[in-house]
């Protein structure tokens, strides 16, 4: 998680990045030594204990090649000091060792047991008939069937919260919903710590205060605060998860126990929330989502500024993940909320990109003092002459006041983005395509985000007419497929392999389409200046 630390208190601590964990849920000992077929006996240490992995060494100490959580399986070849070794395995965590007799040792020695019961080990006994991959093979198996019923939880959880979703009440029906396959409590509240709905049985009040106080870490009312933290308070888990949407609204939990699946569970909660929780962050955000609708049907933006509320900066944002796989819309949704909006489209068709709407920043806390105000005056927030209460509020500028901040857009793990610079309104088109190429030169580069750069420098020097007449001018042979190429490889410097992953053809594609386009223009795309010029053009064009 991304969270950042907190101060700890007698009664618990803050978990802000926890290790790596498993790729299965973790195996209760127990469920181990029940295979009969395996003989196993335990003979020292503690009955309880999870297995996270499955590891054989005959290393006298094993300790550095250990994650933690491991069944440690050995036949004692260079056990020489059990008391030491123990102690190694304990302090590297193992969660178990497992010691097979003959040929090495007749038996389990008894300086073994002695210090695992010390220890704290538990000790198991293999028989010499049971080989250690059988263990193994029966502990990956163990694992495969606890991923399943983890999967048929999570699967469960998402069709009822689904359903819940669905209902006339839906935020407290989710969160009712999520109360019940959580085994907890589960509130959401704003950045100031107000209820506005909770769910289950509700927790001691020290353990509701804490709560309380790890909403306020991710609300988002600073630049920089994480989208989930967790904590412990005594017997309770503590979780919170910032909503999409930049008002501040925080998903609450506290369980009495954390299983592994329960952070999907949460997130998709987390999603749903997000956009079922629209009325209480603004009357304008589902206008604002049926802006975005509109706008992809091809309304024009006179249409669309009504009812975004603002002319901007407007941010259009491009993406897809990383490891190829196609991004749903419970996964495109989490991506807006981590972002900050619920303008998201991932509806477009198989292998296209997620596209993203991202609105101004917040707005500054002061703005410019008007005539018979001072400058530590709050910004106006009531209706002026010609204004109802029940306009959205402006988020454009007037005079002496200043400009919204641009919302800045962050890497996200997971995700390759490729995003606009800041424009108004009126010209999303445009920066939806350019967008569209930041993403694929993302793609080329490995990079995780571009930014479309707007022209500056010496180009910005030029009158734009002029400029787009020239570069209508210089380009004129080249059709829009060559035109692109020809950008996308002088913005790649001329590599054939990153333009052909960013194009997504073969190189020797590529290669033609280059020639093609020299020959056309008649020039020697070889030469510095020439590129300099088309790459004006291209981007003027």
């Amino acid at each position: 998680m991304d969270e950042p630390s907190m101060p700890n208190s007698s009664a618990g601590t803050t978990q802000t990045t926890p290790p790596p964990g498993p790729p299965t849920p973790p195996i209760p000992l127990a469920e181990l030594l029940a295979r009969e077929e395996l003989g196993l006996r335990r003979i020292a240490g503690p009955a309880d204990a999870d297995l996270l992995w499955v590891h054989t060494s005959e290393m006298a100490d094993p300790y550095p090649y250990l994650l933690g959580g491991e069944l440690l399986l050995s036949a004692g070849v260079l056990l020489t000091d059990p008391d030491h070794y123990v102690g190694r395995l304990v302090e590297a965590g193992a969660a178990a060792l497992g010691f097979g007799v003959r040929p090495v040792h007749e038996t389990v020695p008894a300086a073994l047991i002695e210090a695992c019961d010390r220890q704290g080990l538990p000790l198991l006994e293999v028989p010499p008939e049971t080989p250690f991959t059988a263990i193994a093979r029966a502990v990956w198996r163990l694992m495969a069937e606890a991923r399943h019923r983890e999967l048929r939880r999570v699967t469960r959880a998402q069709q009822a919260l689904a359903t819940a979703a669905a209902r006339p009440d839906p935020v407290p029906a989710v969160l009712h919903q999520l109360a019940t396959q959580l085994g907890g409590r589960a509130v959401l509240l704003t950045a100031r710590g107000q209820e506005v709905h909770a769910a289950g049985r509700r927790p001691d009040p020290e353990a509701a205060g804490a709560l309380t106080r790890l909403a306020r870490v991710v609300a988002r009312e600073r630049p920089g605060s994480p989208s989930s933290a967790t904590d412990t308070h005594g017997g309770a888990h503590l979780s919170a998860y910032a909503l999409g949407g930049g008002e501040g609204l925080v998903l609450a939990l506290a369980t009495r126990q954390r299983e592994s699946g329960d952070h999907t569970v949460a997130g998709i909660a987390v999603v749903l929330l997000s956009l079922l929780a629209a009325p209480h962050q603004g009357a304008d955000a589902a206008g604002r989502s049926a802006a975005l609708v509109r706008m992809l049907l091809g309304a024009s933006p006179a249409e669309v500024a009504p009812l975004l509320g603002s002319t901007g900066p407007w941010t259009v944002i491009h993406a897809r993940r990383t490891d190829g796989a196609p991004a749903d819309a419970l996964t495109a949704g989490a991506l807006g909320a981590s972002l900050g909006t619920a303008l998201v489209d991932a509806e477009r068709g198989a292998g296209e990109a997620v596209r993203v709407l991202l609105g101004p920043g917040p707005e500054p806390d002061r703005i410019a003092a008007r005539p018979g105000e001072t400058a530590a005056q709050p910004a106006r927030t009531t209706a002026q002459p010609g204004e109802t209460a029940a306009q959205p509020a402006r988020t454009t500028a007037q005079p002496g006041e200043r400009a919204p901040e641009p919302a800045r857009p962050t890497p996200r793990p997971g995700w390759t983005l490729g995003a606009s610079a800041p424009t108004p309104v009126t010209a999303l088109a445009a920066a939806d395509a350019l967008a569209a190429r930041a993403l694929a030169h993302a793609r080329a580069t490995r990079a995780p985000l571009t930014v479309d750069a707007p022209t500056g420098g010496l180009a910005a020097l030029v009158p734009p007419e002029q400029a787009a007449a020239h570069a209508r001018a210089l380009l004129a042979p080249l059709t829009a497929p060559l035109a692109d190429t020809l950008r996308s490889w002088l913005s790649l410097h001329g590599s054939w392999d990153r333009t052909a992953v960013a194009l997504d053809v073969h190189r020797n594609t590529v290669r033609q389409r280059i020639g093609r386009c020299a020959e056309l223009l008649g020039a020697d795309l070889d030469d510095m200046d020439v590129r300099a010029e088309l790459w004006f053009a291209l981007r003027k064009g």
